[in-house]
């Protein structure tokens, strides 16, 4: 069985945030979709370890953000690569509180919608949870970020807790130049690409960067990085 044609699936970046009282989460998720239209209703699968996971099931909330194709890696990596146990996701974040009491984030977002839990699934790593839509609202202009974009535009990586991670590494010809891997994330720096949100160009080397350069998606510093074999 080829679990790569998993893959195939069309997925998007979104952030998925859910409340305990006045304590706030929130998260990347590839899977919002919407179920009903009468009445309006979505879903969306969050693993069960996450806090997010927590809130969601503690509240009966939550909130589900679509983000433009132009949100830095950094801010997905601040809610997909950090846990709201150790950190503030949301500090230096525009946000308000929802109808719900979920958090709604403002800053790189398109759309949102807050949702009540009707009904929910374990199935299997992840909870499906269902939501009536009870607030929802377009803020912005712009396309969304799709899964695609993000990993062959943005060069994003995949964190472990995701529905459609798959531990596979794939063959590739020796490169010109060495590609060096995130020991927290995974992204990999590939010099054929470069940084652009960090302003670094298509063919600079590994040894090139600035001393105090740091992952594009999670912030980690190049002492975090190791050669790509």
């Amino acid at each position: 069985m080829d679990l790569k044609a998993l893959q195939r699936i069309g997925y998007g970046i979104y952030i998925v945030c859910s409340n305990d009282g006045d304590k706030i989460n929130g998260q990347i998720a590839n899977t919002v979709f919407q179920v009903c239209s009468e009445p309006p209703r979505v879903a969306v699968a969050i693993n069960h370890g996450n806090l997010t996971h927590d809130f969601i099931k503690k509240s009966g909330v939550f909130s589900a953000m679509v983000i433009s194709q132009e949100t830095p890696l950094s801010f997905i990596g601040q809610f997909g690569f950090k846990s709201g146990r150790d950190t503030n996701k949301f500090q230096g974040v525009n946000y308000r509180i929802g109808e719900t009491g979920a958090p709604i984030v403002l800053d790189n977002t398109l759309a949102y919608m807050e949702a009540k839990v009707v009904s929910s699934m374990d199935v299997g790593t992840h909870t499906l949870f269902v939501g009536q839509v009870v607030a929802a609202e377009v803020l912005n202009e712009g396309e969304p970020m799709s899964y695609a974009y993000y990993h062959l535009v943005k060069r994003g990586s995949t964190p472990k807790t995701a529905p459609h991670y798959i531990d596979v590494k794939k063959e590739e010809p020796k490169p010109a130049m060495d590609k060096y891997e995130c020991n927290v994330c995974g992204y990999i720096y590939d010099p054929a690409v470069g940084d652009p949100d960090g302003k670094i160009p298509p063919g600079t080397p590994w040894e090139k960067l600035p001393a105090d350069w740091v992952c594009p998606s999670c912030g980690a510093s190049k002492e975090e990085f190791k050669k790509v074999a």
